[in-house]
């Protein structure tokens, strides 16, 4: 694409293009990009080495393959990733989540008073309101340095592990993000284990089965089809045109998934139903060793297509845990779990949680339900009229710059403009986005007077941090920045789009308007969707 003459372009067009140029060539990131993110793996890894330096009965890197399976170095582990991803380190970082420069958020909001947050209670006295204040910044630190202890103590018993366990929670309510940012549903919920019981390898175990479970049973649906297309589409180590053209329909004119697509999806989905399987009926034997390869195998893809959202180390983390709790202790059985209130708390994050995630997506986080990269996740598109996004830099306390202001210091502003249409793009190539050629008209009457950004960006400039979960940046964000930026009727439009529930046929939405509150609802049937282009309609 030329692009100067793509921004002259009619919006239909543009989108057209965009979403040809995405199955071509995903995003485009350039080499360096991939570097920073080897580079940030690396830093990773060495802090989790360092941390284990400090523990005796350990010890140092060369001698990694005497102690990488003792479980001092996996709960080391699991506080390094915590720490990593609560700075903002982890998943949502760097240019593949619309991060620049700078290219993190995370520990530059959560540090700095003033800025938005999401209070799980919003009118709780201390914890509430939407700006983070003194109490917010520490309990933060409060996290971070129980965080740190784990990590430099040499031999880090259960009482380390609660504080994190109850801070996580207070930092939580005062900010939502805060303790989605932590991936609390992953390393919080073992951070409780470790701190109630000195023999948690069966639930460690359970933990880990669920996460694979539950990943593979999101996929239930006609969603991830499309989710592979812009995977391969987007993957470093796929560029070959031919099967970046196999993998739809009839290339350029039909990016719906192919034959192809559908398969590589329900293999996909198997490889995450086998691997729990197997794991979990597995001795030691054979049958251990055939999942630990298929994990090898999933987790290897998923890593090599450097997904949007870059959840990188948290697969390697899984890798890792799925050694040391399965080849290292195969003769504990994850159903080995006694009745217990840590039993009782497993049950509800493992089981009762993901359900009724899937069965009613718009009242949990994707994340707290383990519905990993299926396609169907809530979302937002806020359509600014003009120029006037240009309020959120004015009002609103935050680190990092308008998304176009960041690329500009790459890029001249025409390339800028074009590489932010790749985001219309990825958003309207999975089967969800296509609901927006029919919900965009009824916010707005003229796209071409608005400035169209994806909800992921908005929460990631207004919050610090975004991981592809929606429901950060639908009405409570909305009501937020309202109030502090005042947007006048009409300037700023917001659809919100939420998951397929299972089991049922329909995406609900919601269109609002940023100074006169919602102004439509309605569903809209996902098998109308499969028949639909990505791009809208003349």
């Amino acid at each position: 694409m030329d692009p100067r003459a793509w921004r002259e372009l009619p919006f239909h067009e543009r989108v057209r293009q965009s979403c040809v140029a995405w199955a071509q060539q995903g995003y485009g990131t350039p080499t360096v990009g991939y570097i920073f993110y080897c580079l940030k793996v690396g830093l990773f890894i060495g802090i989790w080495l360092v941390a284990c330096a400090y523990t005796p009965t350990l010890g140092s890197p060369s001698e990694i393959a005497a102690w990488w399976l003792e479980p001092l170095a996996f709960q080391k582990a699991i506080a390094t990733s915590m720490l990593f991803e609560v700075l903002g380190l982890g998943c949502g970082s760097g240019p593949l989540t619309g991060r620049y420069m700078p290219p993190i958020g995370g520990f530059l909001y959560f540090l700095r008073p003033g800025t938005t947050k999401l209070p799980l209670f919003p009118g709780l006295p201390l914890l509430g309101g939407i700006r983070r204040t003194w109490l917010d910044v520490g309990c933060y630190l409060g996290l971070l340095a129980s965080l740190l202890t784990v990590l430099i103590h040499p031999l880090p018993g259960a009482e380390y592990f609660a504080p994190i366990a109850i801070v996580a929670v207070l930092a939580g309510i005062g900010d939502k993000t805060v303790f989605l940012a932590a991936r609390s549903e992953h390393y919080w919920v073992l951070c409780v284990c470790f701190a109630l019981t000195s023999t948690w390898i069966a639930e460690a175990k359970l933990v880990w089965l669920a996460l694979w479970f539950w990943a593979g049973f999101s996929k239930l649906n006609h969603h991830f089809a499309a989710v592979v297309g812009v995977m391969t589409s987007n993957s470093p180590v796929t560029r070959f045109r031919w099967l970046r053209t196999a993998i739809y329909r009839n290339f350029p004119d039909d990016l719906r998934p192919s034959r192809l697509a559908s398969v590589m999806g329900h293999a996909g989905t198997a490889l995450e139903f086998a691997v729990p399987i197997l794991l979990a009926v597995g001795d030691g034997g054979p049958i251990t060793t055939a999942g630990l390869l298929l994990m090898l195998l999933l987790h290897g893809y998923i890593t090599s297509n450097i997904p949007m959202g870059v959840p990188i180390e948290w697969n390697f983390v899984m890798v890792y845990g799925g050694m040391f709790l399965f080849a290292g202790y195969p003769q504990v059985s994850a159903l080995d779990l006694q009745p217990s209130v840590l039993t009782g708390f497993l049950a509800v994050t493992c089981i009762a949680i993901p359900l009724l995630g899937n069965l009613f997506p718009e009242r949990i986080s994707f994340l707290a339900a383990m519905r990993y990269y299926a396609g169907n996740w809530a979302y937002s598109v806020w359509l600014f009229r003009g120029d006037s996004y240009r309020k959120l830099d004015q009002h609103l306390k935050k680190s990092t710059p308008w998304v176009l202001d960041q690329l500009d210091r790459f890029y001249d502003r025409d390339t800028s403009a074009t590489l932010l249409g790749k985001v219309v793009a990825f958003r309207l190539m999975h089967l969800h986005g296509r609901a927006l050629q029919q919900l965009v008209p009824q916010a707005v009457d003229e796209i071409e007077d608005y400035t169209w950004v994806d909800g992921e960006l908005v929460a990631g400039a207004v919050l610090g941090w975004n991981f592809g979960d929606g429901h950060l940046h639908h009405e409570q964000l909305l009501a937020a920045v309202q109030a502090q930026c005042g947007f006048t009727p009409g300037e700023l439009r917001c659809v919100f789009v939420e998951s397929q529930p299972l089991g049922r046929r329909q995406l609900s939405y919601r269109i609002a308007d940023a100074h006169a509150g919602q102004i439509h609802a309605g569903s809209i049937d996902v098998e109308d969707l499969l028949q639909r282009q990505p791009w809208p309609r003349q």
